[in-house]
């Protein structure tokens, strides 16, 4: 956007939903990853596990400070997502590090471009803190290269991984509509940002075209 959103009754409510679950999805992505490194078979592998998971660490912590610096503690504004990332994180419960991977990869990748869909609706500050929190620096490309070899060396891999891969997409997407509909301030951010529902299918499509690019570079039918 070329100037800052008009900031309608909600607004600063829908601010700090924003960051909350942001915060919260990097705590969570950096408390799976610290975890999943100890399944790695290689040195290498935890190595970039661990870079991965330092930067979603990094993330989360300038998000609490963001929010800290709005007199709000970070706690406050994750809480309302605990549960609904939990329910998330049940139905989408990898079998295995690769997966784990992948889920990471993917999965993550649809929430932040969902996230930043969402940063266009908001002011110029709270937008650079998000976009900010949005980057991986590349750290999570490294996972690109493991499934490629993955389905190079085992075959079958590949359609157990592409599935894998679709239902993710469905129930990121799902987790996606959720947040921003069940989620008052939220949806008042969508309405009152301009977007009908023909923009915000057009949104969704954008999510999903991602995620097939996503897909393609690993080797995956998406």
């Amino acid at each position: 956007m070329d100037q800052d959103p008009v900031e309608t009754p909600g607004y600063d409510a829908a601010v700090v939903d924003l960051l909350g679950v942001l915060a919260y999805g990097e705590l969570t992505a950096f408390i799976r990853m610290a975890a999943d490194c100890d399944l790695a078979p290689t040195l290498a592998l935890k190595s970039a596990m661990g870079r991965l998971a330092t930067t979603d660490y990094q993330h989360y912590e300038q998000l609490a400070a963001h929010l800290r610096g709005l007199g709000v503690e970070p706690e406050e504004a994750m809480s309302p997502f605990v549960a609904p990332f939990s329910a998330f994180h049940e139905r989408t419960r990898p079998r295995g590090w690769l997966e784990g991977l992948v889920k990471a990869y993917v999965g993550d990748g649809i929430a932040k471009d969902f996230y930043r869909e969402m940063s266009a609706l908001v002011d110029a500050d709270t937008r650079a803190v998000m976009q900010e929190a949005l980057g991986d620096e590349g750290h999570a490309d490294f996972v690109v290269q493991i499934v490629r070899d993955t389905i190079r060396a085992d075959r079958t891999a590949a359609g157990r991984l592409a599935l894998w891969g679709r239902r993710l997409l469905g129930e990121a997407l799902s987790q996606a509509q959720a947040v921003a509909v069940e989620r008052d301030a939220m949806a008042a951010l969508l309405v009152g940002g301009g977007l009908d529902l023909g923009e915000v299918g057009r949104m969704f499509t954008r999510l999903t075209e991602n995620h097939q690019k996503r897909m393609t570079r690993m080797g995956l039918d998406a």
